[in-house]
């Protein structure tokens, strides 16, 4: 594993990394459990993968943690996944400041159980002052939901007069957007081999690079991290550009 990390370019780093995070219930099933130890199991996962991207110097790097299709599950395992939520970020606070990681979220927040909520709201403001890394938490968190809010906002400013249609571009509709002050990831992970991206950061991926991996999320560790961002920096990027232009100075971002 020390191998894989010595042979990353720390000064060509992704600045912000999405993952989501796939597979727990296959992963469970595999062991003969119950879904829901999958997620419990995949807690683990979450230290890791947030401790190894800060300490390279990843900057932002946003978890898919449930999606608004998500509440169509069994009722059992979406009470489990609340439940799991809110005692993972009361006995995760500690290390997030040990690791000086601060902790936001992004999503239709208000329709979380209050004590999902509460626990949210708590685990922020505790580690707002942290500035190594900052951890996103996709929740209740749906692409459609958030390009139609940012849409209705924008139309609603117009029909005040607060903006001209002249004034929307897309600088100004990404500042409407839940990821607002947030780059847009470089790199997106997907685990447990499928391949689509399942209604996430449909804006802000535009460019973003994407690595599907077939390990189910709770094997997920460092050394998963590292591979995928090895792939990325041997990756070409170049935003419509040819390899000529980038050759004779442009700035990958």
């Amino acid at each position: 594993m020390e191998d894989l990390k010595a042979q990353i370019d720390v000064k060509k780093l992704p600045e912000h990394i999405a993952i989501i995070m796939d597979g727990n219930g296959r992963w469970a099933k595999q062991q003969g459990r119950p879904r829901v130890f999958g997620h419990h199991s995949a807690v683990t996962s979450v230290r890791e993968t947030s401790e190894a991207a800060a300490e390279l110097g990843v900057k932002f790097l946003t978890l898919y943690a449930f999606s608004t299709e998500n509440w169509s599950r069994p009722i059992t395992e979406v009470n489990a996944l609340m439940t799991l939520l809110v005692n993972t970020i009361h006995a995760e606070i500690k290390t997030l400041n040990k690791n000086n990681i601060r902790l936001q979220a992004i999503g239709d927040l208000e329709r979380l159980p209050n004590a999902s909520r509460e626990a949210l709201v708590q685990g922020m403001e505790s580690t707002k002052n942290n500035t190594r890394m900052t951890l996103v938490l996709a929740l209740n968190y749906s692409a459609k939901w958030e390009i139609m809010k940012a849409v209705k906002d924008i139309a609603l400013q117009v029909q005040q007069g607060v903006l001209t249609p002249e004034e929307v571009d897309e600088t100004l509709f990404s500042s409407m957007l839940a990821t607002k002050g947030i780059p847009d990831p470089a790199l997106l992970i997907r685990t447990s081999g499928e391949t689509r991206v399942s209604n996430f950061l449909l804006w802000q991926i535009a460019y973003a690079e994407l690595y599907f991996t077939p390990i189910y999320w709770p094997d997920f560790r460092k050394k998963d991290l590292y591979e995928a961002i090895l792939d990325f920096q041997h990756r070409e990027r170049r935003f419509g550009k040819t390899s000529e232009q980038l050759m004779n100075g442009h700035v990958d971002r």
